[in-house]
């Protein structure tokens, strides 16, 4: 409820500062992606036998709200991961620099849309409260934030700290998790994400890991990997691998080389001869500094705002 009412302020906020400066209000933008994007997860739903509705941003939202498999806990989730990533960037804008049927807020299905809820932690915020407090005749304007060109270069520079922040946060999520699995190997279920011409992408809830296992053997008893693109699926001998299927990866760090430190992914199960790692023992107790309940907030649906 608190979350709905946020976006009902940040909404009524955008009407009446639009409203008031039609040329310089701070707003934000999610673009609609184009139609090829969604062929991915259109494909993926369909293989469980759901349809998705696509034609609008609200129309895929309650779309994948209905498609949920009892026994399977994580396929929505999974399924909102690849909504996500079909996505196009919300980015920050002058409204006098697109016309208002480029206002649109795909993601959250609003016509018009800014941040005003957070300005302790947002600047675009600060500049939405300045707007808004001289709409309604508690402050002065001053001539820098009525400059369209200024508040614009302002908004392109708020966009690019954006990126970058997010980069960061993932360099460090990367880093910290080398940390965590350093001199540690466990054995994990997991669910396939997405079906790769030469790879699997697993997600691991327990930790809210996202990793590769990569479908190459210097094994010659190892079966040949065959990719059927139509059904987003690989084979090998009798084992066949598909979207969302369960799958059991030993994670360990490839220390092979020492100045590029990754975390890799190994098939345990289902078993291929020349290509599986043996189980290794299962710990009686969780890694010492291991959270459950914040890797699992980290795979929480999300909406794009």
């Amino acid at each position: 409820m608190v979350e709905e009412f946020m976006l009902l302020a940040n909404i009524s906020v955008a009407k009446r500062i639009h409203q008031e400066f039609p040329r310089v209000a701070c707003l934000r933008r999610h673009p609609p992606p184009p139609a090829l994007n969604y062929e991915p997860l259109v494909k993926a739903a369909a293989s469980k036998g759901f349809d998705l509705d696509i034609s609008s941003g609200k129309a895929l939202a309650d779309s994948l709200e209905t498609a949920v498999i009892p026994d399977n806990p994580y396929f929505n989730t999974m399924l909102r991961i690849q909504a996500t990533r079909c996505m196009m960037q919300a980015v920050y804008f002058c409204s006098g620099t697109l016309p208002e049927s480029d206002f649109m807020h795909y993601g959250l299905a609003s016509p018009i849309y800014t941040h005003f809820t957070s300005p302790i932690r947002r600047y675009a915020d600060i500049l939405v409260h300045r707007l808004l407090a001289a709409a309604v005749g508690a402050d002065a304007t001053y001539p820098d934030l009525l400059e369209m060109k200024k508040l614009q270069n302002i908004c392109n520079n708020i966009n690019f700290r954006h990126r970058m922040g997010q980069y960061a946060g993932r360099a460090s999520v990367a880093l910290h998790t080398l940390l965590f699995f350093r001199n540690r190997v466990v054995d994990e279920e997991g669910y396939i994400l997405f079906v790769r011409k030469n790879a699997l992408q697993v997600l691991i809830p327990k930790y809210g890991l996202e990793g590769t296992v990569w479908l190459k053997s210097e094994n010659p008893e190892c079966p040949e990997f065959v990719f059927n693109e139509e059904e987003y699926s690989q084979t090998a001998g009798a084992a066949q691998f598909c979207l969302f299927d369960p799958v059991t990866v030993q994670i360990s760090i490839d220390s092979s080389n020492i100045q590029h430190q990754k975390v890799q992914l190994k098939l345990v199960k289902p078993e291929i001869h020349g290509f599986s790692v043996p189980a290794v023992a299962p710990s009686s107790t969780p890694p010492p500094g291991f959270d459950t309940e914040a890797s699992q907030h980290t795979i929480k649906k999300q909406r794009i705002e």
